[in-house]
């Protein structure tokens, strides 16, 4: 998923879909997607970055590389399938904005299940009144979950539970607290603990915040705390107890990092996003599907892009 030297002098000047033409560039992708599929992963970078504005000002080189990773582990950009995400973070070494690969807690569900070791594999949100008692000296839980679903998904969450059995019987789960999903969240997220953490989310569930004003709050931490817990314990749960299957090592190794020129992932320092960081998941993933004309206008794009890509000069 590296790439060279001179395709990063190129893309830091060049529009995306002139950039994705480029003789160099074509070659990368092919040694990587091959012919046949450069058309789909061509649409899906071009539908990623369109859904996404803050990525049009990242790297052109940094995009494709986030990009070519995820296609390497058979995972789908697509905000509606949630399994990878190209977030942009400012490189202030470099005094660039650069795409950073982050896998959505879906894909380390694709990717477990993928790997043939895994019998059963479960996320939950543990909502209030639910837990009747969890026993973490035999990782054994009670639960007594709320029936009616509108009702369960307007009640919040107490805590989070994840298991897995492997086919051999050999079984793993753990449970956390959301108060220790809190602290984990406001060490980890800059975005989070200079916004308030735990005291704002706690506002913004209970309504006490503006919409108009909660374009403050970047964290997506503060969009979707429920996601993004569920996405940490399957990584606690799996990189501590389960197999890992080369596909998924290489997931969580490189998840949250700027995929650099070597393929090596280039880890962006929690004091320094650029203040869009984990909430770019959020655009991705709530964003409005475009309008008719507009999609047009993208599908358009797309196929002139790979009517370039393809032809034969």
């Amino acid at each position: 998923m590296a790439v060279g030297n001179s395709l990063v002098k190129q893309g830091s000047k060049t529009g995306l879909a002139a950039y994705l033409t480029q003789d160099a560039v074509k070659k990368q992708i092919n040694s990587i997607v091959g012919g046949k599929n450069g058309t789909r992963f061509i649409s899906s970078i071009v539908s990623a970055v369109q859904t996404t504005p803050a990525l049009q000002e990242c790297t052109n080189p940094s995009i494709l590389s986030a990009a070519l990773l995820g296609e390497a582990l058979n995972l789908s950009p697509s905000p509606t399938l949630g399994q990878f995400y190209m977030v942009p973070f400012d490189n202030k070494k470099k005094g660039v904005k650069e795409a950073q690969f982050q896998l959505g807690y879906k894909g380390y569900i694709q990717l477990a299940e993928r790997s043939g070791y895994y019998k059963k594999l479960n996320v939950l949100a543990i909502k209030e009144g639910e837990l009747i008692r969890y026993d973490p000296l035999n990782e054994e839980i009670e639960v007594e979950l709320i029936e009616d679903d509108v009702i369960r998904e307007e009640t919040p969450a107490m805590g989070y539970y994840a298991m897995f059995e492997y086919e051999n019987g050999f079984r793993k789960a753990m449970y956390w607290s959301k108060k220790k999903m809190l602290a984990h969240a406001e060490k980890y997220s800059f975005a989070f603990y200079k916004n308030g953490g735990g005291k704002t989310l706690e506002l913004i569930e209970q309504g006490k915040i503006p919409e108009k004003d909660m374009w403050k709050y970047s964290s997506f931490w503060f969009k979707d705390f429920d996601s993004m817990a569920m996405k940490t314990m399957l990584r606690q749960l799996i990189s501590k107890w389960g197999i890992m299957s080369i596909d998924l090592r290489t997931a969580i190794d490189k998840d949250m990092a700027v995929i650099s020129e070597d393929g090596t992932p280039d880890y962006v320092e929690s004091g320094e996003p650029t203040g869009q960081d984990d909430n770019i998941v959020s655009e991705q993933e709530y964003s409005e599907i475009a309008g008719d004309e507009e999609q047009e206008g993208q599908d358009a794009q797309a196929e002139n892009i790979e009517e370039s890509f393809f032809r034969k000069d």
